[in-house]
């Protein structure tokens, strides 16, 4: 999200423009007419006026400190009125005013358009407003996206390693497997993951295996071979949520399709089907819960057997200062057991840390172990690690 401030011929105007405006101030820089200069002092006398004032609600507050660039509808001023081209975002637009946590907004709000990787064009309140005041004038602009079916971006909880997150998302996602004990062995997947419609999304997962292997034409010594796995298609939808109970629930289906090589151990051979329901949970403190249950369906359960799975995560975030990088620290317990008399369940756990890399904070990383705590035998401990770019943020490059 980001904040600028223009001018028409007599009024100055702090305007929140969102990611997705923002990108487009990235790659355009507007040009502020030349009263626009003077907005930053008309903008600290009237704000400041309006704090002293108590009890103000988002509201009032929107309409003195935003509307004369925004519209009292969200939809945003002609060219003409502000005294700049650069394009106002519509905020009534679900498609990109629901995505993001108030907490960013407000962080933005405060400290201006650098905090989160944006245009300096974009001012601070500072302590013209007080925090109270800039999450009621935050939660205001919420109510121009009419649609609830949108899931609020509080509800983008941080992804485990393992388990699925109810939140639709649009991600890219590198992941890598490498098992720290037994054959040497390294698995990567890449992820894509696209939204459509308010509640919906799909994905797409391509991996690619490395395997070590006993060769019998070289003397006992190892070699390695390579391969595509079982490429999955996936869709998501989110059934049900409520920011007041702090809880989304989602349903999902996955196809494991056989495209790998089943000799050398990149393929279970046969379709499989992978319906699940997946939940998070907003907790008091920053700390959040999710969880994921479902089962795997072979086609052919010759080549692979049925198995029920349930996977939970406990974690929390954390940011440096107040709105600076943040660190998600969590632990996932993942069982699965498949479904035949007598089977044995497995159970891991899987401690790990994400941190968001740049200052936008669409780009991150998590690294953790994935422990068996069962059948260690016969089960080994794997290092995985990801890196997770949200795209619809913000580029690659952007935001650093």
């Amino acid at each position: 999200m980001i904040l600028q401030i223009g001018s028409g011929p007599s009024d100055g105007c702090p305007r929140t423009v969102g990611r997705l405006g923002a990108r487009r101030v990235a790659r355009r820089s507007g040009r502020l007419a030349a009263g626009g200069l003077l907005a930053p002092l008309v903008l600290l006398a009237v704000v400041s006026g309006l704090a002293a004032e108590s009890g103000r609600s988002g509201r009032e507050l929107y309409k003195w400190a935003c509307s004369g660039c925004h519209g009292v509808d969200g939809r945003g001023a002609s060219p003409s009125r502000v005294g700049f081209d650069v394009p106002l975002p519509d905020f009534s637009e679900c498609s990109f005013a629901s995505r993001e946590p108030a907490a960013d907004w407000v962080a933005v709000a405060h400290d201006g358009g650098p905090v989160r990787g944006f245009s300096e064009l974009m001012p601070a309140f500072g302590d013209a407003l007080t925090l109270d005041e800039l999450e009621r004038t935050i939660e205001h602009i919420g109510t121009f996206c009419d649609d609830r079916r949108w899931p609020r971006g509080e509800f983008n909880l941080p992804r485990a390693l393992v388990t699925t997150k109810a939140y639709p998302e649009d991600e890219a996602v590198f992941e890598a497997t490498v098992a720290t004990e037994g054959p040497g062995a390294v698995t990567t997947v890449v992820v894509y993951e696209q939204r459509f419609g308010p509640r919906n999304q799909w994905e797409v997962a391509i991996p690619l295996g490395w395997r070590e292997f006993d060769s019998a034409t070289s003397g006992g010594s190892s070699d390695w071979s390579s391969g595509v796995g079982d490429i999955a298609l996936g869709v998501k939808r989110a059934l049900w949520h409520d920011l007041d109970r702090g809880a989304i629930v989602s349903v999902a289906g996955e196809f494991l399709l056989p495209t790998g090589d089943e000799d050398r151990g990149f393929s279970s051979g046969t379709t499989i089907f992978e319906p699940f329901v997946s939940y998070g949970q907003i907790l008091p403190a920053d700390l959040f819960l999710q969880a994921q249950g479902g089962f795997e369906l072979p086609f052919d359960s010759d080549k692979a057997g049925e198995e029920a799975f349930l996977r939970l995560v406990l974690g929390g975030s954390f940011s440096q200062g107040r709105w600076g990088r943040t660190w998600s620290p969590m632990v996932e317990l993942l069982g699965a057991r498949e479904l035949s008399s007598g089977a044995d369940t497995s159970l891991d756990i899987v401690p790990q840390l994400q941190v968001t890399l740049n200052t936008r904070q669409n780009i991150m990383a998590n690294v953790g172990l994935r422990i068996p705590a069962t059948d260690t035998d016969t089960r080994d401990t794997a290092a995985i690690v990801y890196v997770l770019w949200d795209w619809f943020d913000g580029g690659l490059t952007e935001g650093w």
